[in-house]
């Protein structure tokens, strides 16, 4: 989501990582699930407006029903769960250990996410030790 703290703090990184991984052949969707009549900055506009402006690799959609959230068991933003090619889970957890705050970008390393998805890609499995993502709590409809 647009306006969540824990997405801001890594979204630059978060966006170089993707392009990386795309080169891996690793794919990446991200899906916006969140009440955006009731959180504007959320809207389809504005997502419209930050992927133009980030330039996003990926495809940026709205989960307007919130139904794949629910189906995915999402609980916050950012959320991430990782597949191998057999479409079955391999990651479910955060994309590194910096929360809210922004950490300065250092693209020297790679994120625990960015780890997970090239493990799975190389062996199909991710790793043992996965920490959960927190982030701001994904806003219902009623």
């Amino acid at each position: 989501c647009n306006h969540c703290p824990y997405v801001q703090s890594i979204l630059m990184d978060l966006v170089v990582a993707t392009k990386k991984l795309k080169a891996a052949g690793v794919n990446t969707v991200a899906i916006m699930s969140n009440n955006w009549q009731d959180y504007p900055d959320d809207s389809p506009e504005k997502m419209q407006e930050l992927k133009k402006k980030l330039d996003f690799s990926f495809p940026y959609l709205i989960d307007e029903t919130q139904e794949i959230a629910k189906k995915y068991g999402a609980v916050c933003t950012p959320d991430f769960f990782g597949y191998n090619n057999k479409l079955e889970l391999q990651y479910r957890g955060r994309f590194d250990a910096r929360g809210r705050e922004a950490a300065p970008s250092d693209n020297s390393h790679q994120s625990e996410l960015e780890q997970a998805m090239l493990l799975i890609a190389k062996t199909g499995a991710g790793p043992m030790e996965q920490k959960a993502s927190v982030g701001c709590s994904i806003k219902w409809r009623e």
